[in-house]
């Protein structure tokens, strides 16, 4: 059984403080949650003496293996220890605000780009997703998937996925992974305890919110209908199965919305290249999709609506798993058969990711070889040349245009 936690400490700050900061974060933290991490490390613990090092670090690992935007939870612990409960959502807001907005911005200008070279611009960003995916999977594969057993089990999700009419088999195939994990992985790295306790009562409370509000987004009246409560349990769902880092969201997204005829693989994949150039989060392509997927002629206080409906509904699963997994963190991360699952969960989710690279990122991408060439170009400069990915995006967009 998990040990009693203790009581929070005293908050420090104030809500003002935190989303002052954050704010700053999220218009300036560019690359993705790995990138994230270094900059809140900065700017919490060097900077500020908000926590120390090794609360920073226990924070860190339990973002890391929980499911859920990592950066995101990341700041919203921070912002909990600074300043409670305001201080938390003064730093989820300040860190997610300028990237939403941003997204919210295109799926409004989105539409009404027409001609040649819109077509290109768009092309372009898809290009953009190709290389983005192709390196998270290369990153993802090698801190996932350090042995032959976790290997084995990613491949084994990505033949699965790939079986024709299996495609939406996601949820089984990370259960699986999970059960193969406990079995055969007993043995992966142990993860030091953050400083940072919640107490039993309320992580319980969040734990039953997050399981209580999966089984209402898995309830079957949501399916078949563009109602907005569908549309919130499509991002929750997705929203909550997010494990190793915010790409492995694409196609737990693409599998909510394109089957289901919400719309289609080009303009989901163009906002998903466009997520790109963005700072802060990768999850707030829920702004984009859900202001995409408004009412046909509504005016722009429902489109409002809907982009903040999906905004909140993917991140609200990663927030409340975070706070629960404060409250069992000592025995989660102790615990052989625990962290076996959380491991081969883990290795399925690099295989679920491979999946969607086939398809539809390769597929509705790539179309000459011209397309390949700008990848793999793309591609080099990310790896081999660290270049920031909103270069990427420029150079993808560009050369699109100009050999389109």
């Amino acid at each position: 059984m998990p040990p009693p936690a203790a009581k929070p400490p005293k908050p420090q700050g104030t809500p003002a403080e935190v989303f002052a900061v954050s704010l700053r974060l999220g218009c300036t933290s560019f690359g993705g949650p790995i990138a994230h991490i270094g900059y809140f490390q900065r700017a919490y613990v060097r900077q500020r003496q908000w926590l120390t090092a090794d609360e920073f670090a226990g924070l860190v690992a339990l973002c890391q293996l929980i499911p859920g935007p990592a950066s995101s939870q990341l700041g919203y612990l921070i912002g909990l220890k600074r300043a409670g409960w305001p201080g938390a959502l003064a730093a989820w807001l300040g860190f997610t605000l300028p990237s939403a907005l941003l997204m919210f911005g295109f799926a409004v200008v989105a539409p009404r780009l027409s001609g040649p070279l819109a077509a290109a611009c768009l092309h372009g960003l898809k290009l953009v997703a190709v290389v983005i995916v192709a390196q998270a999977i290369w990153s993802m594969a090698r801190s996932l998937c350090p042995d032959l057993l976790r290997a084995g089990v990613a491949l084994l999700a990505t033949a699965a996925l790939l079986v024709p009419g299996w495609q939406a088999m996601q949820l089984p195939v990370l259960a699986v992974g999970a059960i193969l994990g406990g079995m055969l992985c007993q043995n992966a790295a142990k993860s030091a305890s953050p400083a940072l306790p919640v107490s039993r009562k309320v992580g319980g409370i969040a734990l039953g919110l997050f399981a209580g509000l999966m089984v209402l987004a898995l309830w079957p009246i949501f399916a078949g209908n563009h109602t907005l409560p569908a549309l919130m349990a499509v991002f929750y769902r997705s929203g909550a199965l997010v494990f190793g880092g915010g790409h492995v969201v694409l196609p737990l997204l693409r599998d909510g919305l394109v089957p289901a005829g919400w719309l289609g693989d080009g303009p989901f994949l163009a906002g998903y290249g466009a997520a790109q150039a963005m700072p802060g989060p990768l999850f707030t392509l829920a702004a984009y999709l859900g202001a995409s997927l408004a009412p046909a002629h509504a005016g722009i206080g429902t489109i409002a609506l809907w982009s903040a409906a999906a905004l909140i509904a993917i991140f609200l699963p990663g927030l409340l798993i975070a706070v629960a997994g404060l409250s069992v963190w000592g025995w989660l991360g102790q615990h052989p058969r625990a962290r076996g699952c959380l491991a081969g969960a883990n290795a399925a989710v690099v295989g679920v990711l491979g999946a969607a690279f086939v398809t539809p990122v390769w597929t509705s991408a790539i179309a000459s070889l011209a397309d390949i060439a700008i990848a793999a170009t793309g591609l080099m400069m990310l790896m081999l040349f660290r270049v920031a990915p909103i270069l990427i995006v420029g150079f993808c967009v560009a050369a699109a245009a100009a050999l389109h």
